[in-house]
């Protein structure tokens, strides 16, 4: 029995489909799991929120990803563009377009491939705009105009990719597919003709009458390959009339080749990804919810109060960058005396950003003309407990 590659690369693309089209709808914590949230300037990651104050964590992510292509394409070649690309997915799924014949056929081709125009191009927004949002506004026709103008250019754009490029965008547009070249060494898997099997060709080129960019892949390695691997079924399905196997496969470097797979280019790069990946998760995991920042009161200078204790004011600027609004308890300790804080307790809604002005009192403070330091905290005390801390100078009333 022949063993075809198609069924794995279709069901691979249905897969990758699911995922992306039904990813906006799910939701964690009560907001989407993957977003960006234009108004507020927030990106959804799965139950963590990130600010755009705190994007040097998605830079972090996104040198992650680079250097994760950049090892799985020194590994596996452009096994990316092949079985997981949504370009790629795209024009597999829409491939009727390419078989249409005649005037009715092809209309009907077109038709259809506008409705997958406009469930993408609303699919892409989704990560935008929620869907719970977008869909009740689009029908009863509250969009709004910018949303609606996205809509209408996706929609346009990726009608004409998928009717006029297709397989062309990956030839000859595609930078990751030009760039590939230079991250291939001699150990990356390829897609390959067997030359030490040459005298078994049967000439019937099935190979190039498959392969959707149109190259030949016996001449060698091409640039404008997409390692869909229509060619190994292709050459498969003739050759397993004489039941032996195809003449092209997959080879790490090329057919008959031998050599390490872990090369130094490779651990190096692995190593990166690694090291970027680690730091981070350590990022992730130690980002704090809130942000406080201490200021002076210059309109409260410090003065004396009646019981012979010293009161200064500050004002705390505290943002809630959490999941859920925040009560927050404010604590004042002197390093030399009692300190008492005023008020003790404030709300700070989601995505709130308050001033809120403090008042320290600090008793038995010894020697007045010394500038003392105190500590001022916030803390939470749910079950995202949090606690910050921070120092600042304690003044005391110059003596006349």
């Amino acid at each position: 029995m022949i063993k075809m590659i198609q069924p794995w690369r279709r069901f691979a693309g249905t897969a990758q489909a699911v995922v992306i089209m039904g990813l906006p709808f799910l939701k964690i914590g009560g907001e989407s799991a993957l977003r960006f949230d234009i108004p507020s300037l927030r990106l959804h990651f799965f139950g963590a929120s990130v600010w755009m104050e705190e994007f040097f964590i998605v830079l972090v992510a996104v040198m992650v990803l680079t250097f994760l292509v950049v090892f799985l394409t020194l590994m596996f070649g452009r096994i990316w563009c092949g079985w997981l690309c949504p370009q790629t997915v795209l024009n597999d799924f829409t491939r009727f377009v390419d078989r249409g014949r005649g005037f009715l056929s092809k209309a009907g081709a077109y038709a259809s491939v506008l409705l997958i125009s406009i469930l993408v191009a609303a699919n892409l927004i989704w990560y935008f705009v929620s869907p719970y949002e977008f869909v009740p506004d689009l029908m009863t026709g509250r969009l709004g105009n910018i949303t609606g103008s996205f809509r209408i250019a996706l929609t346009g754009i990726i009608f004409l990719n998928l009717v006029f490029l297709r397989y062309k965008f990956c030839a000859t547009v595609c930078p990751y597919a030009k760039l590939q070249g230079v991250l291939f060494d001699n150990k990356t898997l390829v897609i390959s003709f067997d030359p030490r099997r040459r005298q078994e060709c049967l000439k019937c080129n099935a190979c190039i009458r498959s392969c959707p960019t149109g190259i030949d892949i016996r001449k060698g390695l091409n640039a404008s390959c997409t390692g869909c691997a229509e060619c190994i079924d292709a050459c498969a399905e003739m050759m397993g009339r004489r039941q032996e196997k195809s003449l092209i496969g997959y080879f790490f470097g090329g057919p008959g080749e031998a050599g390490r797979m872990l090369r130094q280019n490779a651990i190096i790069t692995g190593s990166v990804t690694a090291a970027f990946s680690i730091f981070f998760i350590y990022l992730v995991m130690t980002r704090i919810p809130v942000d406080m920042m201490i200021l002076p009161n210059y309109s409260f200078p410090p003065h004396i109060t009646a019981d012979g204790g010293v009161t200064n004011s500050y004002v705390l600027s505290v943002k809630n960058r959490g999941k859920s609004n925040a009560e927050l308890f404010i604590e004042a300790k002197a390093l030399n005396g009692i300190a008492e804080v005023v008020p003790g307790r404030v709300a700070i809604g989601l995505g709130e950003i308050r001033k809120i002005p403090v008042y320290v009192a600090v008793k038995n403070s010894g020697n007045s003309s010394m500038i003392k330091d105190i500590e001022i905290s916030i803390d939470s005390k749910k079950t995202d407990k949090l606690r910050i801390t921070k120092r600042v100078h304690f003044m005391y009333p110059m003596s006349k």
